[in-house]
């Protein structure tokens, strides 16, 4: 039987040194070098994510990492402060499947949510809990 001690997830970028600009100083997430040039972010409440870089590397169109915030919309407004774009999808419904406000903001779905890019353009989100 398979039996795990522990598990973490982990996602590619194109540039390790921005993703851990980005992640630590931008985001403020804990960092850690990895022995294979590789970074371990510890994530708020527990748990980490491997992020390694991939000379090949393709963003993902998916949400690879969501975070849950008691307040969207200041989560927003302290991550456009910070020259983060959360308006990644348009008002059509198109992009993302519904519309989003002037903020990139989905609401009225059971929740608050906005996407953002990381450097490498992989797709993150905050989100209320």
């Amino acid at each position: 039987m398979f039996t795990p001690t522990s598990a973490f997830s982990g996602f590619s970028v194109d540039d390790i040194v921005a993703a851990k600009a980005f992640y630590g100083d931008t985001l403020g997430l804990d960092m850690a070098d990895d022995e294979m040039g590789s970074i371990r972010m510890s994530l708020p409440g527990g748990g980490s994510v491997f992020v390694y870089a991939k000379d090949d590397h393709q963003p993902a169109s998916f949400t690879v990492l969501n975070f849950v915030a008691d307040n969207v919309e200041a989560a927003v407004d302290e991550l456009n402060g910070a020259g983060i774009v959360t308006k990644i999808y348009d008002d059509s419904g198109d992009d993302a499947g519904f519309s989003t406000d002037a903020k990139g903001i989905a609401r009225g779905h059971g929740m608050e949510i906005a996407w953002f890019k990381d450097p490498a353009g992989n797709v993150l989100a905050v989100l209320n809990g």
